[in-house]
């Protein structure tokens, strides 16, 4: 709901990053990352103002947001200054942290209310108006131990998520009789989505889930639909995971042969067999989006505008680390809105051929 309120400020995302170890806490916290982690993408499923990254999770150790401030500025191009929210109930502490003053030089504050209090903030920073909602994640966690009211209190998919999994000493199930909260989530985008976070490895539908949004936004920059990159980039690897022979099964149906290539090496189906997968599973008509699908991995020549748009996003999004990643900049600096789609698509479609074949991958 704060991130819902700090959209209103003109901010066009918001990035949730789970900490891995908290610098206030004198021992480890119990390692259930996957789990929080899950929780969020359930929360954001279908919104593509909401991103979730896990550089802290990745990097272990003590969480200090002045790393992360780094890391985020350095991976996520803006042409204005990042920004970071922080509740009232942080702020007296701030002093304590790793590079205080040289978080609020590098970042916008905003301080959002999460109690009734005067907010004596010594720095630059925005107060958020935002409406005073009394929850708390502990509080949340001891009513589901305690067997008290708590449902109400979260996202529904979430909620099926913690009952599902007994999270929290919670000994409720959903039986398959049970739609309460299944059927609150009935938007096709975040129903898609949510059936492709159940199939894929957590780290696959998070770089489903970056392609997806970076997706979206070439397709607003170039004057395609973005909601076409988005369903594209959110399922173009939902068949990653599959088995060599369930690949196999799938990519034969769109009748065209197997090369030499696909044969040896069967995992690179999947971009055919998920083209197959979308319109027999999601009933996805659209032509283009279907193409996006299939030719993500290797191309083919005359390719729709959406086919390039998710086959350059699918290797420069912010989690990607294969191909160059000053490349991300073109899609977001000055220079990079001066390019076609063209001239874009070239530049990291050279850049990943470069990376195959320095990687000792032959010349087809």
């Amino acid at each position: 709901m704060l991130a819902k309120e700090v959209i209103k400020l003109g901010y066009d995302r918001i990035i949730f990053v789970p900490a891995f170890q908290s610098p206030f806490k004198s021992t480890k916290q119990k390692d259930n990352s996957a789990e929080r982690v899950d929780m969020i993408l359930a929360a954001i499923s279908g919104n593509q103002q909401f991103t979730v990254d896990i550089c802290e999770l990745e990097r272990e150790g003590i969480s200090y947001t002045m790393d992360t401030i780094t890391d985020i500025t350095d991976r996520y191009k803006s042409e204005t200054k990042h920004a970071i929210v922080l509740g009232d109930d942080l702020v007296a502490d701030f002093d304590k942290w790793l590079g205080a003053e040289d978080i609020t030089k590098k970042t916008s504050v905003i301080i959002a209310k999460r109690h009734s209090q005067t907010v004596d903030f010594p720095y630059p920073h925005t107060v958020l108006h935002n409406p005073i909602i009394e929850i708390s994640s502990s509080a949340i966690r001891e009513n589901i131990a305690n067997g008290d009211n708590w449902e109400e209190l979260v996202n529904p998919a979430v909620c099926e998520i913690i009952q599902n999994n007994g999270y929290y000493g919670c000994n409720k199930k959903l039986n398959a009789n049970d739609t309460k909260y299944t059927n609150n989530i009935n938007n096709t985008k975040s129903t898609i989505e949510n059936t492709v976070r159940s199939i894929l490895n957590q780290k696959r539908f998070i770089h489903s889930r970056n392609t997806a949004l970076l997706s979206a936004d070439l397709c607003k920059h170039f004057g395609l639909d973005p909601n076409a990159g988005y369903l594209a980039g959110i399922t173009h690897d939902v068949c990653k995971d599959l088995t060599d022979t369930e690949m196999i099964t799938l990519a034969k149906k769109d009748g065209l042969p197997f090369s030499e290539l696909e044969q040896k090496k069967p995992s690179l189906l999947h971009g055919r067999a998920a083209a197959i997968y979308i319109q027999e599973i999601f009933h996805i008509t659209d032509s283009d989006i279907i193409q996006a699908v299939r030719y993500h991995t290797f191309c083919k020549s005359s390719m729709c505008n959406l086919a390039k748009i998710i086959y350059l996003t699918d290797k420069i999004e912010v989690g990607r680390t294969t191909v160059e990643g000053k490349l991300r900049q073109l899609a977001f600096t000055e220079q990079g809105a001066a390019l076609t789609l063209d001239e874009l698509f070239n530049i990291v479609f050279d850049a990943t051929q470069k990376y195959l074949l320095d990687n000792g991958m032959e010349r087809a």
